[in-house]
């Protein structure tokens, strides 16, 4: 069984940065797609970024040039580097997994299909102060 374990959420200030990070844990699969969905107070959970296990990344437009993804141990460790933070990035993030080929993966690039991820993290809270 899968299990996804998240960290490193916390509050900071407008323009500050945290990493989160995400165990992986109870699977020996070599191909993956992970990423990183988070849900603001009030709202629907929406995709952040992901990344394929050949590499392929799409980050929200919201995020991209601030957050950056990054992947160690053949995907059992995922990494958001969250910069320049805004208090609209307030929100429980959770990270997600699926080890089917391609699963979500439409023309190269993988896609915010929450459906398409088997596996969830609990959630970390990241609160950004004005």
């Amino acid at each position: 069984q899968v299990q996804l374990v998240e960290s490193g959420g916390g509050s900071v200030q407008a323009g500050g940065s945290l990493r989160l990070s995400c165990t992986a844990s109870g699977y020996t699969y070599s191909t993956y797609c992970l990423g990183w969905f988070r849900r603001a107070p009030g709202k629907a959970r929406e995709g952040v970024a992901a990344i394929d296990s050949s590499g392929a990344t799409k980050y929200a437009d919201s995020v991209k040039g601030r957050f950056t993804l990054s992947v160690e141990n053949a995907g059992k460790t995922l990494y958001l580097q969250m910069n320049s933070l805004k208090p609209e990035d307030t929100a429980v993030y959770y990270c997600a997994s699926v080890y089917l080929p391609g699963r979500c993966m439409e023309n190269g690039v993988p896609v915010f299909d929450e459906y398409r991820f088997g596996y969830w993290g609990q959630g970390t809270q990241v609160t950004v102060s004005s």
